[in-house]
């Protein structure tokens, strides 16, 4: 009566007590439970009334239907979890069986000690990552085959106390046992996927997107494989420089992995507690940041500093700051780039402001046609992905040279206009340079330090990813804005 992924998960459930089989279908399940002896009850429910008449049908032909309460219900919302033992979710979407797990952990009704059992049709990354956040754990993971068609199969107890978080990585290939074959033949058919996705973004003309794909498709083909930290160091400060950094600045290499091999990176602007914690969660080896973890000289250390917490947990950082904004093809280098990707520019773009002997501390651009004000503040909130652009009285203004800087360059304001620009792009910009941008007649677009900076993690991931390949290379969840706007 059952196919080979209903086998599987009837020799999962434990027998211990009654299972509750949601989206039970035709009751097959429920009816094999109940006739091996493994199961004395079992509850099946089903979220349409066919699917619950065909169940009835399947109850009546074996005589068990004192032993099988049918019930309508959306997910387990309808069903009385007293005595379950067991919960199957199976043949559903990987983000429908989330939701019905999420429901039941905020309403209050997961039990430790009950054991889940999982078999998503689609997306089972997605379940894998999520159910973490439910405050479930995954416990088993495996594959099985049905004619041409694999199906992964999960257990997972609810544990809200268990700290974990997977990877985008870690969530595709799961804890599946590697030496097994078909685990073999899902990594093969997972990896061609990938393959594909990043030969679509390609030809759409999206390179990091495309390289994160090739990457994946790496590590499912090979494994993610260690990298010795310094050489990680070495491959960052030979495209960005750590000696162009400006005199009061502090990047580099600064704290030292206790162990030299890398398994897994985490990038971030900032490292805060926050980070910190995702990086513990995901059991990050190294962080790589934008702004420096230490800035000023320290006298004491506390323990909620995030340096300190680094420390204690064997964590590295490396942090790219003045040095990635001027190196070319750095923070500044990939705000050219997307304002190049929306807009047409009349020549060459010329350096802002040299420093270091380099070109890229901004950049001026001239465009073929003007924009006005109001549609090049539009057009920063698409590319710079920032809720709020602050502008001076300049939405009615055509602006055809344009000067931009990455995080806080409202001082350079005074530089654009003697360049010749009619606009100047950045962030953090103070009240009396607004009331000069204004007499000047200028206009002045502040995006916010966060959002003008935060952009080169994905370019950062991209360049990793191309020379590290098998790296396990995150951006991290956490690097937000750390401002709320009412």
């Amino acid at each position: 009566m059952l196919d080979n992924r209903l086998k599987k998960i009837a020799e999962l459930v434990s027998g211990e007590g009654a299972a509750a089989d949601v989206g039970t279908d035709h009751a097959y399940l429920a009816a094999e439970l109940i006739n091996s002896g493994k199961c004395s009850r079992v509850i099946a429910s089903d979220v349409k009334e066919g699917p619950l008449e065909a169940a009835r049908n399947t109850v009546e032909k074996y005589g068990i239907q004192d032993k099988v309460d049918l019930v309508l219900s959306d997910g387990l919302d309808a069903v009385d979890l007293t005595g379950v033992t067991d919960i199957v979710i199976a043949g559903m979407g990987g983000e429908t069986i989330l939701e019905i797990m999420a429901r039941v952990s905020r309403d209050g009704r997961a039990a430790e000690g009950v054991k889940w059992i999982l078999q998503p049709m689609t997306k089972p990354e997605v379940l894998r990552k999520g159910m973490y956040d439910c405050g479930f754990a995954l416990k088993n993971d495996l594959i099985v085959e049905e004619g041409d068609k694999l199906y992964n199969i999960m257990t997972a107890d609810y544990d809200p106390n268990y700290l974990c978080d997977l990877t985008e990585a870690e969530s595709i290939m799961g804890y599946l046992d590697d030496e097994e074959a078909l685990t073999q033949k899902y990594y093969s058919r997972e990896a061609e996927r990938c393959s594909k996705v990043s030969e679509s973004l390609k030809k759409a003309g999206k390179a990091a997107e495309a390289q994160h794909y090739e990457a994946l498709a790496a590590k499912l083909k090979n494994g993610v494989v260690s990298e010795n930290v310094n050489h990680i160091a070495e491959y960052l400060d030979s495209l960005y420089p750590f000696g162009l950094q400006e005199k009061w600045d502090n990047s580099g290499y600064l704290v030292e992995c206790p162990i030299d091999e890398c398994r897994r990176i985490l990038l971030a602007l900032d490292i805060t507690n926050e980070v910190v914690d995702e990086a513990i969660k995901k059991q990050a080896d190294l962080v790589v940041s934008h702004h420096p973890v230490i800035f000023e000289p320290r006298k004491r250390i506390m323990k909620n500093d995030p340096v300190y917490r680094l420390i204690a947990d064997c964590i590295g950082a490396i942090c790219l700051h003045t040095n990635l904004d001027i190196a070319n093809g750095g923070t500044n280098g990939v705000i050219l780039r997307k304002l190049g990707e929306k807009l047409e520019l009349a020549g060459e773009p010329v350096p802002f402001e040299e420093l270091g002997g380099e070109k890229g501390l901004g950049w001026i651009i001239e465009l073929k046609d003007s924009i006005s004000g109001k549609a090049l503040a539009e057009l920063c909130k698409g590319i710079l992905g920032c809720g709020v652009v602050r502008t001076s009285h300049c939405t009615d203004m055509e602006i055809s040279r344009i000067a931009f800087c990455s995080g806080s360059g409202g001082s350079m304001l005074g530089l654009a206009a003697e360049k010749g620009c009619d606009a100047l792009i950045t962030g953090d910009v103070k009240h009396d340079v607004w009331i000069d941008a204004n007499n000047r007649g200028m206009a002045l677009l502040d995006c916010g330090h966060f959002h003008t900076e935060n952009i080169v993690l994905w370019e950062l991931r991209r360049v990793l990813e191309e020379r590290f390949p098998q790296l396990d290379i995150e951006i991290a969840e956490c690097s937000v804005d750390p401002c709320e706007y009412v």
